[in-house]
């Protein structure tokens, strides 16, 4: 039997013909296309999400002593002024806290984060003589100063004091992780180093007649060690060395200060550790702790292994006694995800096998798709090898994905070869032809999936950046599915399809019969009464528009990855030992969970960023196969435990894997104003609204105003009338009150610093300040009290600005069955009337990417389907064509919504995908009938006929294609609920269920 292809044909047939005649030529160049694919995944980068990390870097400036206002007034704006003329910078975000200033610029996705660097260096260099002369040199990270350690690392020993603790971490273990590559800093917490201990007595020094400025004159020269040049002569060259250090407390207490007066009068010094600034706790054990920051754009998985491999190096040569262990791996959490992802894609490919063999009932033309499929999926591996794309959970879920459909184009082949094959065609006639009469339908399939999947890359923002991968591979998997269909697919079935097929007889020939029979009566009841069909059409998206706007709006689902961490406040003013202990009373309490194997290691750290009234802690837990109960269950109890500790505010964190500033932490915001005071003011108020509402849990500021501050306000006259210097009060006052580094010593090679301060008669009462005593131009000693006045207000313990405003920032957790969408849209109503004038709010964390990717995403839907539009007309040469295909769209969209409704899912990023992905299919579909009906009509059938027919043919390759993603999907949904318990299953496997609950 033989059939003369239509007119304007000869190009589709002697393309396939090729292929069928030459089958050496075909199986060759796919064989090529995986070899090559099995070449670059040797070479290609593996990691856990897409290189989308905007280049980021923090400016840090350490001012001893100074007060939040201090510091924002003469550091951190000044920071600001100079690197906001940095080109590329997008967003600037600053926070002025006591002693510390910390500015973070987020740059373009398109700048060189090592240019920045260098340009944000130069544009500090220029600013520093403006800075306070006490202030340190500007530390410049190439990272966000909010960033969470990747690795967390605790130092303990039975055998060494904390100083000696302290001074071999800082000698050798550091400086090691530090020189990991992709490593931008390492944290340290719970340090104490070895100083020496210059301990005032006022009474003696006022008695003396002395000040703490001549002590601090006498001990500026404890340090002499000057360069005197070198002895020379004919015979020999001497080099001379001037030194007077002090390297022993005795040395100390011995120095002269003024007319016989010498230190030991007024001081006792002693050597030992400082006074803690940040206390640790692994598992119950003091320490020091280590916490390993990441470059943007660096790998967490290659740092995991060579900070790994640090560690190990350093063991063997660690004191007896003297442990380093990993407490908390965020690699652990990606590679069992990775690999979660892997088994899924090969189960897929298990499915695809066993849907077409169900619909083919022959094991050769089962085989046959099944061939192919591997050939596009690992051919895609070289195109992101050669774009630059990495291996990552992304790029793998677009290739689970593409595993139906890089099989749907051979499915859609294949059967119209079987089909032709059994209307008693010749092999080769039937692969030759039934390919040339699909081509078209191919092709078409291919730019329209294409035109689905690349808008997403167009995405703004880090979320566009996170699905520029996803949308290039699943084009580029598509694009190669459709060459392999047309070329490897043809020859194989013109070799392996040697018989007649027989019709296939059974329960399953039944039901599919009786199947085909039902869809066919109901398509001919549908086209005698349309006015029905568009009417319920019609009712049916109305009542799935209603339930879209009942949909939770969020930005990631929540996602187990056996970790919580958890952020503590006491109230302001409390010291660091009461902080610590009240952390210690929530170990307690969590010790039952210990005990019950949930939470395996507790990592706790007072102290965070300075302020001694807030502490982190980070709980790493069981794997999934060692727990029964989920990690959302298990915060609830983290949070309860803290909350049972009286004067304790603590919040469970389950931040995400988009590492998003911010995450985990609920709804965050900040008002943007002119004024602290007026933002203040009506943030208070707004947040008042906020609790009322009942859709918020313990909203609070981000940094309550509660912090005393006593404000020492000096008489310039008065003391001018006195001769007493005003700068030497300053230095008095924080020598007095926080101890004051005058200088470094060296003794056996380690710099020790040397501090001044006061313990025997401490200044711990406001009264004690009006006792300062001062030195007159006459000589006298007076009190501080004669030359200033004490006042006490309550401040806020930070001072934080965006893009170089005042902002005040807030923060509250949602309660059960609230999203982040709904949560920062009543935000916006209720700041509406407590707003001052020039004020607005301004979405943090979360929140902002959520507000990004919601307009975005619209954007890129309308841009998915005008594409798919524009590309369906241009390809059948009309539009009513394309009109009869894409109406069949909003459809789809219509029973996914009713879907997500149902099943109680909320509309996330990943299942923003899956509906851009109906898209795609639902077009493909239509194209399959679509095109084939116009062919039909093309031979002379009627409009009704070709309909039938064209349904009734393309029904199997249709449900085939539907039937491959609705059985893959069902293995996540068996996923979504932990797995029994086994006892031999691993960290990494744990990590793997939950990326596959995510999913």
């Amino acid at each position: 039997m033989t059939t003369q292809p239509p007119s304007g044909q000869d190009s589709k047939l002697a393309f396939t013909a090729l292929f069928v005649r030459r089958p050496i030529l075909a199986a060759v160049l796919n064989t090529l296309l995986v070899v090559a694919g099995l070449a670059a995944l040797v070479g290609v980068e593996v990691r856990e999400l897409p290189d989308v990390d905007r280049p980021t870097i923090s400016v840090r400036t350490t001012y001893e002593g100074a007060a939040p206002e201090t510091i924002d007034q003469e550091v951190t704006q000044t920071v600001e002024g100079a690197v906001a003329r940095v080109s590329g910078v997008k967003s600037i975000s600053s926070n002025s806290q006591f002693g510390t200033s910390r500015v973070t610029l987020e740059f373009g996705d398109n700048v060189d984060l090592a240019v920045a660097a260098n340009d944000v260096r130069d544009a500090i260099g220029r600013v520093t003589n403006q800075l306070p002369d006490d202030a340190d040199e500007p530390q410049i990270i190439k990272a966000d100063s909010d960033s969470q350690p990747i690795m967390r690392l605790a130092v303990t020993s039975s055998t060494l004091s904390m100083e000696d603790l302290t001074k071999l971490v800082d000698d050798e273990i550091i400086d090691r992780l530090a020189a990991v590559d992709g490593v931008a800093d390492v944290e340290l917490y719970g340090d104490q180093e070895k100083v020496f201990r210059v301990d005032l007595n006022q009474a003696a020094l006022a008695s003396r007649g002395l000040t703490v400025t001549d002590v601090s004159n006498a001990l500026a020269s404890a340090a002499l060690d000057v360069p005197a040049g070198s002895l020379k002569s004919t015979t020999q060259d001497i080099v001379v060395r001037a030194t007077a250090s002090l390297t022993k407390p005795e040395d100390f207490s011995n120095l002269l200060i003024k007319n016989n007066i010498r230190l030991r009068d007024v001081a006792t010094v002693m050597l030992g550790a400082d006074d803690e600034s940040t206390s640790l706790r692994s598992n119950g054990v003091q320490g020091v702790g280590l916490g390993v920051i990441r470059q943007a754009q660096s790998n967490t998985l290659s740092i995991s292994t060579g900070v790994k491999a640090a560690v190990d190096a350093m063991s063997a040569n660690l004191p007896e006694g003297t442990r380093i262990v990993v407490t908390s791996d965020d690699a652990v959490f990606i590679e069992g995800a990775l690999h979660e992802v892997e088994l899924a894609l090969g189960l897929s490919a298990i499915i695809v096998v066993v849907v077409l063999y169900l619909f083919l009932r022959d094991w050769r033309a089962t085989l046959i798709p099944a061939i192919t499929m591997p050939v596009a999926l690992i051919g895609t591996i070289v195109a992101i090898y050669m774009v630059g794309f990495s291996v990552n959970i992304l790029t793998l879920l677009a290739i689970v994905l593409a595993t139906g459909l890089v099989v749907d184009d051979a499915i859609v082949v294949l059967e119209n070869i079987v089909r032709r094959r059994a209307e008693g065609m010749g092999p080769r006639a039937a692969a030759v032809l039934g390919t040339q009469e699909v081509f078209f339908a191919v092709i078409a399939t291919t730019a329209t999936l294409a035109a689905v999947f690349i808008p997403l890359s167009f995405l703004p923002g880090q979320l566009g950046g996170l699905f520029r991968e996803f949308g290039f591979v699943l084009a580029f998997a598509v694009g190669l599915s459709s060459i392999v269909a047309l070329t490897l697919c043809p020859m194989l079935a013109s070799r392996m399809l040697k018989e007649g097929l027989k019709e296939p007889t059974g329960p399953l020939a039944w039901f599919g019969n009786v199947f085909a029979s039902t869809y066919k009566s109901t398509l001919s009841a549908c086209l005698n009464n349309p006015l029905i069909v568009i009417v319920v059409a019609l009712i049916f998206s109305g009542l799935s528009w209603i339930a879209f706007g009942m949909i939770q709006d969020e930005l990631t689902p929540r996602e187990d990855r056996a970790s919580i961490m958890m952020r503590v406040t006491a109230p302001q003013g409390v010291s660091l030992e009461y902080t610590r202990d009240q952390l210690q009373r929530i170990e307690e309490n969590l010790q039952p969970l210990r005990d019950s194997g949930e939470i395996r290691n507790i990592y706790s750290i007072t102290g965070m960023n300075g302020s001694s009234n807030t502490g982190f802690m980070v709980l790493t837990l069981a794997p999934w196969a060692d727990r029964e109960r989920t990690q959302n269950q298990i915060a609830a109890d983290v949070t309860s435990a803290a909350n049972r500790v009286p004067a304790l505010r603590g919040n469970a964190m389950q931040p995400n894997s988009l590492r998003i500033r911010g995450a985990g932490n609920g709804l965050q915001m900040a008002m943007v104003g002119s004024n602290y005071a007026a933002l203040t003011e009506a943030t208070q108020k707004l947040l008042l609204s906020m609790e009322e509402s009942g859709l918020f849990d313990t909203p609070r500021f981000d940094n309550e105003p509660n912090q005393a501050q006593i404000s020492v306000s000096i008489d310039r006259e008065r003391a001018s009338d006195l001769g007493i210097d005003i700068t030497g009060l300053s230095r008095a006052m924080q020598s007095l009150l926080e101890g004051r580094s005058i200088v470094d010593v060296f003794v056996d090679g380690d710099a020790i610093p040397v501090r001044l301060l006061s313990s025997t008669r401490p200044i711990n009462d406001p009264t004690d300040l009006e006792n300062v005593f001062l030195k007159t131009g006459d000589g006298k000693i007076v009190p501080m009290s004669v030359i200033a006045t004490l006042k006490e207000n309550a401040v806020a313990p930070q001072l934080n600005r965006e893009q170089q405003l005042p902002s005040v920032g807030f923060t509250a957790n949602l309660k059960d069955g609230v999203s982040l969408g709904e949560a920062l849209q009543k935000v916006n109503e209720l700041s509406q009337s407590v707003l001052p004038a020039g004020a607005r709010l301004l979405p943090l964390g979360e929140a902002a990417t959520l507000e990004e990717n919601s307009s975005g995403m619209l954007l890129t839907f309308g841009f998915a389907i005008a594409i798919i539009f524009l590309v369906l007309a241009a390809q059948f040469e009309s539009v009513l064509s394309s009109v009869i295909i894409m109406t069949t769209v909003p459809l789809g969209l219509a029973c996914a919504v009713i879907a997500l409704l149902v099943t109680g899912s909320s509309l996330n990023v990943y299942s923003q995908i899956g509906l851009v992905l109906l898209v795609g299919v639902m077009a493909k579909n239509g194209i399959l009938i679509v095109e084939f009906a116009n062919h039909l009509r093309d031979q002379g059938a009627t409009v009704r006929e070709a309909i039938e027919k064209a349904t009734s043919i393309r029904l199997r390759p249709v449900m085939m294609t539907m039937m491959r993603p609705s059985s893959a999907a069902c293995r996540w949904c068996w996923r979504r609920e932990p797995a029994p318990k086994r006892a031999s299953r691993s960290a990494g496997s744990s990590s793997a269920d939950s990326a596959s609950r995510r999913w």
